[in-house]
């Protein structure tokens, strides 16, 4: 393959501005991080201290082999959120080793509100179990939950994709033969107590663990019954007499080394295989990204550049190279795996869709996963494009990237605005992965332009009717209620908040988070279904 040669001068006046720029995003998503990780009240520490309960990370650390690697899920989940103390949507989730093998793990956060589960913590769930049955991963869930936040109830409750689904998700991945290990660490209250009971082996702590239907408050109120939180629902009792739960734990510690002796005892299937090669990093540094990404997203800058500072070697064998050149397509490997790549380099017209499409459909007939580093304001528009088809030639590379049977993963670079997003492999299209960088913006379109097609469809409608056009200030008060409404809702952390994608990563990161997320997708098989493509409209 050949090395990507740079022509990025890092002593450039717009270099280091770009550079400082997106280092101060970096910080603040360092910190964003940080809160979420760290800041509990005293409160609920010291309620933690008394129960003799190890916090979520502790439980983690003991459980996940040591010196390996952890990928994260959704840390901001629900950010700015529920009076913005709801930290991750009230859990944990990674991708983790145990005993040598990839496991996927949710825990429960009891110094979150108790671990009372909100509807974005559902949907952080639910999440959780799609990427379980889509990479074949090992379920360990570590369970310190009060239920649902009854105040939002509604929420939480009664639709397809609330409360319900996650024991539905639940015997699914049974019937797939997906193990499924609970630990009882505290409350498993309501809904929260079919967790455990829905799972195929479950631990059950002394003391601190409950499981139950109804609680002490509930079953007073119902029946007159006075009875304890242990009597009702303890571990003798699911141990010794209902048999809810397999294995008795005299505290966290120990529950967490029966967790292991349980992974270590399920069989290992062994992973798909691809023509793999001996990792090496890249020529260039990481870091240079920052100083290469432009401040306005509007900016164009050559998405080589970027690919040259994740891929092994720097080494990329282009694909087309002079044809469609507002999308770059080729093969690569990041951290020894076989990728296939797509990046924009503009708006895509027809010539790169069909550049597109044809390259993914090289990448799934010879099983090579597709990443695509999605910077996009959309598919071209006006008389003349259309006149050519550019309908019918996103439709190909539509379909072409839904009906892809390799695993996928994407990384929002910057824009994703538009159709797109969905050509671009966007959440609607099953990414089995999908996380922003944290200048990223994500829309039908931008701000500006919204407000513009508004002002433009009101002038149009002022025109049929004999009207003057409007006024600079009715123009102005049009359009800055949009642009700040844009602005709330397209930035990264509003969708981070809302699980619109799996997490925002330091651009640095990329290469190290790709290449874990390949590894894990290879815990299932490599195609997810029959090889093959819809209609493509000639």
């Amino acid at each position: 393959m050949e090395v990507i040669e740079t022509k990025i001068d890092t002593h450039s006046a717009q270099y280091i501005e770009n550079y400082a720029h997106m280092e101060n995003l970096v910080a603040r998503l360092r910190e964003a991080l940080r809160v979420a990780r760290e800041e509990r009240s005293e409160k609920a520490m010291k309620r933690l201290r008394e129960q003799n309960k190890l916090s979520v990370r502790e439980r983690l650390a003991l459980l996940l082999d040591r010196d390996t690697p952890m990928l994260e899920i959704a840390p901001l989940a629900a950010y700015d959120m529920y009076d913005k103390g709801v930290h991750g949507a009230g859990s944990v989730a990674v991708i983790g080793v145990v005993h040598g093998r990839e496991v996927l793990v949710m825990a429960s956060d009891p110094t979150i509100k108790g671990g009372t589960i909100y509807p974005m913590g559902v949907k952080k769930s639910l999440r959780c179990q799609t990427i379980a049955m889509e990479n074949n991963l090992p379920f360990i869930n570590l369970i310190d939950s009060g239920g649902a936040y009854l105040p939002l109830q509604s929420e939480v409750f009664p639709d397809v994709d609330d409360g319900g689904r996650i024991f539905y998700n639940q015997a699914i991945m049974s019937k797939m033969g997906i193990p499924q290990i609970a630990a009882v660490m505290g409350l498993c209250t309501a809904g929260a107590a079919y967790m455990p009971a829905m799972s195929d082996e479950v631990v059950h702590v002394k003391g601190t663990g409950a499981i139950f239907l109804g609680g002490p408050p509930l079953v007073r109120a119902a029946t007159g019954e006075v009875v304890t939180s242990e009597e009702l629902g303890g571990a003798d009792l699911h141990c010794r007499e209902s048999g809810v739960s397999d294995y008795w734990a005299d505290d966290d510690a120990h529950a967490i080394q029966i967790i292991r002796d349980i992974v270590k005892n399920l069989p290992n299937p062994g992973k798909s295989r691809l023509s793999t090669v001996s990792p090496r990093p890249p020529l260039y540094d990481p870091t240079e990204i920052y100083g290469i990404v432009p401040r306005n997203l509007s900016t164009l800058y050559d998405v080589r550049e970027v690919i040259a500072r994740i891929v092994d070697g720097s080494e990329f064998h282009e694909f087309k190279a002079l044809y469609g050149p507002t999308l770059v397509c080729g093969w690569a490997y990041i951290h020894g795996y076989p990728v296939g790549i797509l990046g924009n380099n503009g708006v895509l017209f027809s010539d790169s869709s069909l550049k597109a499409t044809q390259f993914i459909e090289l990448c799934d007939k010879r099983g090579i996963p597709l990443v695509f580093l999605q910077n996009i304001t959309g598919y071209i528009v006006g008389r003349e494009y259309e006149r050519r088809g550019i309908t019918k030639d996103g439709h190909k590379m539509v379909n072409a990237v839904a009906t892809a049977t390799v695993p996928k993963f994407t990384v929002m670079l910057g824009a994703s605005f538009g159709a797109g997003n969905y050509g671009m492999c966007g959440r609607g299209y099953s990414p089995r992965f999908l996380w922003s960088w944290p200048n990223a913006q994500i829309g039908v379109m931008g701000g500006e332009q919204a407000a513009n097609v508004l002002v433009s469809v009101k002038n149009d409608q002022l025109a049929r009717e004999g009207k003057p056009p409007l006024t600079p200030e009715e123009i102005k008060a049009i359009k800055d209620p949009i642009i700040m409404l844009s602005e709330k809702e397209s930035n990264a952390y509003y969708s981070t908040a809302n699980l619109w994608d799996d997490g925002i990563i330091d651009p640095a990161k990329t290469r190290d988070v790709l290449g874990l997320a390949i590894s894990a997708s290879l815990n299932a098989p490599l195609h997810s279904g029959p090889q093959g493509f819809g209609i493509f409209r000639m």
